[in-house]
């Protein structure tokens, strides 16, 4: 069932299956498949050529068993495996202070990614840079999208400061909550 907005309703038969690609997904599919299929063409076509000379032979510029320089195995591996988001996103966290400035960044700190659902989680030392943060938070999301695409980041959720440690031991009731439970 659609929505007005084009939007794909989930009943309660969708639950667990994910979602089908669209067109940014199809496309990078096609092209992945259309740039395997140049690549054996072109392996085919040179191991012909190596058969009419007599075979493989060694010299000074490079042919197909020369190992691969690491940065071109990598973003070979990163297109193989489609992990381009995650791999923008992770370049995004590591420079959130150009991102966001350097006093925002001394405050809050990207914790995660969650691709299925395009949200990034953020974690801030106060409840005051949090809320200040949840107020840039439309400006950051735009800011993000047009430095990794559109719709890559949907909406920033952030956490405030984590409550101190439970402490445990002789003084504490069995049982209790916090550090104003009583025995009752």
């Amino acid at each position: 069932m659609s929505t007005p907005s084009g939007h794909r309703d989930h009943g309660p038969g969708d639950q667990g299956k994910p979602p089908e690609p669209s067109g940014v997904d199809l496309a990078r599919v096609a092209l992945r498949a259309a740039k395997e299929q140049a690549r054996a063409r072109g392996a085919a076509a040179q191991q012909k050529k190596q058969a009419r000379r007599g075979g493989l032979r060694s010299g000074a510029r490079a042919d197909g068993r020369d190992p691969l320089p690491l940065g071109a195995a990598i973003n070979r591996l990163i297109t193989e495996r489609g992990w381009e988001t995650p791999a923008a996103v992770g370049g995004v966290m590591g420079r959130w202070p150009q991102m966001v400035g350097p006093e925002v960044a001394l405050h809050c700190e990207p914790q995660k990614y969650d691709e299925d659902a395009r949200v990034l989680t953020v974690q801030c030392d106060s409840t005051a840079w949090a809320t200040q943060l949840r107020l840039l938070a439309p400006t950051l999301v735009a800011r993000l999208n047009d430095d990794l695409g559109q719709g890559t980041v949907k909406t920033i959720k952030v956490l405030g400061p984590g409550g101190p440690a439970r402490r445990y031991g002789p003084l504490r009731a069995p049982g209790s909550t916090g550090p104003g439970d009583t025995y009752g």
